[in-house]
């Protein structure tokens, strides 16, 4: 007996005029990747209510064609978009970053553009294409071409800008329609360097980060966040999250020279902005090597991130820094989402982070500092020979982790007795001394795992109850350092499993899921759960579990165990939360108040995609998109399922 989708999750890891404002509004709009700029994911929506939403059904399918036209590239991608709706389309991207525009009430295509990614390409991180970002020039004709237009990041590193109405290449924004972008250095292979996520807008500026294949090398491609001109597409600033001098930041990056050597750092998880104040809010990553920090000694200041820079100059406006000198490859991997908090009777703007460690940090976001406590404490110590780990790292009083954060011999779960000895056996010859453990040439657990905790999904915030929801995951991994002289012997010896350089440091790495021999995760279940987070007190609501081992077992019983799960949860004023995700190929429907199930509805193909909603024409609609995860093993398809209550 043998669980496949586990296993093979396994090998599974990551003077410029202004636009006129985009808001959703009170009729249930959708206008973003994260439903705003912000990444509220909340919609006013309120005809689909906890009552009534066991009545939901399908309405209509749209299929891209990608199972036919890119079949083999299909083997590689990740179908993660979120549609939008905006110029009165529903509009998305396809993994090869095709954009498409879709009548909302029927489904049926009204445009198409290809920006022709090669068959065969290879990007480090699958083909993926998260979401495409509107615009609207305030100073443009109404009717004119690209008053309204659309931008989008590529695979092959390219920023495009695309007329809303039609899906024309804008003539005025770089060279008909795009701007190439620039790594900065000679890339290993050409797809070691991608965009992922959607571009962010703010003041006229469009902002894009980066997805860079990790663990290769130290000196890897820089991790900078470029700016260009929203219209023109002139570039305007760039930050690069490395510090190139330490004369700057001695406490952070104390060796000189260091940085200069450093790359990564980069944004690969959606920026958020906030139009108003003129600020974008970028989640930064670890510098590379992810397992081995002993070439970048020091906090590695901007690193593991919420940065707040000025939209127009790029200037830092402060930052807060979750993970000091990473080397557990805890990148913050969320769009930050801007919230409005009431405290002591008064409205208070923040902005909450989500980690992969499962802890939620709630930030003022006018001045960076936490609104719930944040304590520094004590971490284990004892890292590899020639490290420099971090005494302490901030853990926030409130709320409290979404996941477990340690893992005993005595707490390995197994099918059966059996099967809990090898995890046993596995767990009790590890260091496994709880979060923060150093990567050892012994092995370490590492409790919740690179796939979090929360991931690129995000969460979604109902203002009127200032109630959180957030997905997460619970299992773990087994890192191991090899030493560098042999590193080939090792990866000869076992070319399946994921065993990576991190030259030129005096560490390889292998990276592999705590599974039993029959390829269930060592944690106990359940393994994949959605949490309600009252943000008014910093307490948890309720936890329910997401995901049945249906899909992933070696015989479909669906047993309520949680499963691992990757996108987004979305809720409405109709008291929903809408969540696929799960590894079970459903898209589900919870009571916002209480974490009651109330539907599913079976989906052609994996749901790893977060969903939206939006009124049109007097019915709300349900939109996700179905096409799976290579990596993780979930069923492919090229699917967009819409969702609505029966006439």
């Amino acid at each position: 007996m043998r669980c496949v989708r586990f296993v093979t999750l396994a090998i599974f890891l990551a003077g410029i005029s202004a636009g006129a404002p985009l808001r959703a509004g009170a009729s249930g709009g959708w206008l973003h990747y994260g439903g705003d700029a912000g990444g509220n994911r909340y919609s006013a929506a309120e005809k689909i209510t906890a009552e009534n939403v066991k009545r939901l059904r399908e309405v209509w399918t749209y299929r891209t064609g990608d199972m036919e036209a890119r079949a083999e590239d299909m083997k590689h991608s990740a179908f993660q978009t979120t549609p939008i709706l905006f110029a009165e389309s529903l509009v998305f991207c396809t993994p090869f970053n095709e954009v498409i525009a879709l009548d909302p009430g029927t489904g049926a295509e009204k445009w198409r553009y290809d920006p022709k990614i090669k068959t065969g390409y290879r990007p480090g991180n699958q083909f993926v294409c998260r979401g495409v970002t509107p615009w609207a020039d305030a100073a443009a004709a109404p009717d004119g071409l690209c008053a309204s237009r659309l931008f989008m990041g590529t695979v092959d590193a390219r920023l495009i800008a695309l007329d809303a109405k039609t899906g024309r290449p804008c003539p005025d924004f770089g060279a008909n329609g795009e701007v190439w972008i620039d790594p900065g250095m000679e890339l290993q292979w050409p797809g070691e360097f991608q965009i992922t996520s959607p571009p962010s807008v703010a003041v006229g500026v469009v902002v894009v980060g980066s997805s860079i294949s990790d663990n290769r090398r130290a000196d890897a491609p820089k991790g900078t966040v470029r700016a260009f001109d929203a219209r023109t597409g002139k570039p305007i600033w760039e930050f690069d999250p490395v510090t190139r001098g330490a004369k700057d930041f001695p406490e952070s990056w104390p060796r000189g020279g260091v940085a200069d050597r450093t790359g990564h750092a980069n944004v690969w998880a959606p920026i958020a902005a906030d139009e108003r104040r003129g600020l974008f809010f970028l989640p930064t990553s670890s510098p590379s090597p992810d397992f081995f920090g002993g070439l970048r000694a020091g906090d590695n200041r901007y690193a593991n991130s919420v940065v707040a820079v000025e939209a127009a100059s790029g200037k830092v406006r402060w930052h807060f820094q979750a993970v000091h000198h990473d080397v557990w490859d805890y990148d913050l991997p969320a769009q930050p989402s801007l919230v409005t908090l009431q405290r002591g009777g008064k409205p208070v703007d923040a902005v909450v982070q989500v980690t992969k460690m499962g802890f939620v940090f709630v930030i003022d976001r006018e001045t960076g500092k936490p609104i719930f406590e944040v304590e520094e404490r004590p971490v284990p110590q004892g890292g590899a020979a020639g490290e420099f780990l971090s005494p302490t790292q901030p853990f926030p009083v409130a709320p409290p982790p979404l996941v477990p954060q340690t893992l005993t011999a005595d707490e390995a779960w197994g099918l059966t007795w059996w099967d809990r000895k090898a995890c046993r056996d596995k767990i009790a010859n590890s260091r496994s001394e709880g979060i923060y453990t150093p990567p050892s040439v012994q092995g370490t657990i590492m409790y919740p795992f690179t796939a979090g905790g929360a991931n690129w999904g995000g969460v979604a915030y109902d203002p009127a109850t200032q109630t959180l929801y957030v997905n997460t995951n619970r299992a773990a991994h087994l890192i191991t350092l090899i030493p560098s002289e042999n590193y080939e012997a090792a990866k000869a010896e076992e070319p399946n499993e994921e065993i990576s350089p991190q030259a030129p440091a005096r560490w390889a790495v292998k990276r592999e899921l705590l599974l039993s021999p029959l390829g269930l995760p060592c944690t106990p279940p359940p393994w994949g759960m959605l949490t309600a987070v009252d943000l008014s007190s910093g307490t948890i609501k309720w936890e329910s579990i997401l995901g049945t081992v249906r899909d992933i077992a070696p015989v479909p019983i669906p047993l309520n165990w949680g499963v691992p799960n990757f996108g987004g949860p979305i809720v409405t004023a109709g008291g929903v939360v809408f969540i696929g995700a799960a590894m079970d190929d459903y898209l589900r429907a919870f009571d916002a108040a209480s974490g009651e199930e109330l539907w599913k509805g079976r989906l052609p193909a994996g749901g790893q995609a977060t969903p939206m909603t939006y009124v049109w024409k007097g019915k709300q609609y349900v939109v996700i998109a179905a096409g799976g995860h290579a990596r993780a093993g979930t069923r492919l398809g090229d699917y967009i399922m819409a969702y609505a209550l029966p006439e």
